[in-house]
Formats: structure tokens, sequence, C-alpha cells
């Protein structure tokens, strides 16, 4: 019995050194990386951190060889490709932002029209009529008239703003 334990902690032991062949390193987006395969060639060796134990003592030994070639693209650490669709999706941002500031710009102005005219209205001296919660046909006492100016009022002071 004590040998089948034995043989079995021994295959469970052989079985989890593959845990170890993990390689890790820095990719050209500037991201971690971690694979139990070889970074690709692009990938200098000075960017890969981690490999596996029994390929540590060969590559050290010929860290050049190794180390491929950076492309002319992504030898600055940008690429062209990112970049551009990055300066678009701005560019498409800043185009929603403005129409979206022009769509606000539009209702305040056309607030402060409605808000002017409504002004008008109640500083005349004719009676103002509104229909009240029960759908009735309501005259407005001089409070009521007040109170319905002042809110006029802020709304003409907040959108009316040149």
């Amino acid at each position: 019995m004590k040998m089948h334990k034995l043989f079995l902690l021994i295959l469970a032991c052989l079985w989890s050194a593959g845990a170890f062949a993990q390689w890790q390193w820095i990719d050209n987006e500037g991201r971690k990386v971690f694979s139990d395969r070889a970074p690709p060639p692009d990938i200098p060796a000075a960017a890969i951190l981690k490999q596996p134990h029994s390929l540590r003592a060969t590559s050290a030994a010929a860290p050049a060889a190794t180390a491929a070639p950076v492309p002319a693209a992504r030898a600055s650490g940008k690429d062209k490709e990112l970049e551009e669709k990055k300066t678009q999706a701005e560019a498409a941002q800043a185009r929603q932002k403005k129409v979206e500031d022009d769509q606000r710009t539009a209702a305040r102005a056309d607030n402060c029209t409605r808000a002017q005219r409504a002004k008008a209205t109640f500083d005349s001296s004719r009676p103002i009529r509104q229909t009240n919660a029960q759908g009735e046909l309501v005259i407005l006492d001089a409070n009521e008239r007040a109170t319905e100016t002042r809110r006029i009022q802020g709304i003409i002071d907040s959108d009316c703003k040149r």
C-alpha cells in the first residue's frame, strides 16, 4: 500500500511540473502576457520576464540570437493602425459632442423664446387661465401669478444667457 501511495505522489509531482513551464512577457502594447507557449518572434528578449526553467540556461547563453529585429512600425512602441483608429474614434467622439452641444443650444434658445412670450403674457393685465389637476379651467390669483412669473424669470435667467 505504501508503494502505491508513493507512486501516486511521484506521478502528481511530475504531472504538476507542467505548471512551471510558463512564459511571461510584455507585448508591443505594453500589456503583460502569460502563456504556456513561447512569445512571438517580434518580442525582444528584454521584454521576456519569465520563461520555463529548462530553457533559461540555453537562452541566457545566446539572447541576441533569439531576438528578432523589431519591425519599423513597432520600433517606437506604437502601432500605426491603432493610432489611426484611436484618432478616428476621438474625431467621431468630438463630432458627437458638437452635435449634442448644438442640440442643447437650440433647445435652450427655444426655451428662452417660449419663456419670454409667457413672461410677456403674465406681465400683461389680462387674467390668466390654467387647467387644474381635475381638468377644470381656473383663473390664477395674484399669489399664483407671482409664483409663475418668478418661475418663468428663472427660466429666462438660465436659458437666455448669450
